[in-house]
């Protein structure tokens, strides 16, 4: 999975969709986005000593700061 990928799969499961009609579930699009950047920094707080994976989480972190709504 792509750093991409990865990024956008966090932040989709934070925001979570109601299937009726799209709508936004149990938080905001920007706070799904808030939590998904916290999670990959705890991340890296555990991988640090691996440097294939803190690159990894690095680029997570930098696609998911990249990513706007499209509603």
């Amino acid at each position: 999975m792509t750093a991409k990928e990865k990024a956008e799969e966090l932040v989709d499961k934070y925001w979570g969709r109601d299937t009726k009609d799209g709508l936004p579930l149990t938080i905001y699009w920007s706070s799904a986005k808030a939590c998904a950047l916290i999670t990959a920094d705890e991340i890296l707080s555990i991988v640090w000593l691996n440097v294939i994976d803190v690159e990894y989480w690095v680029n997570v972190k930098k696609e998911i700061e990249k990513l706007r709504f499209v509603g």
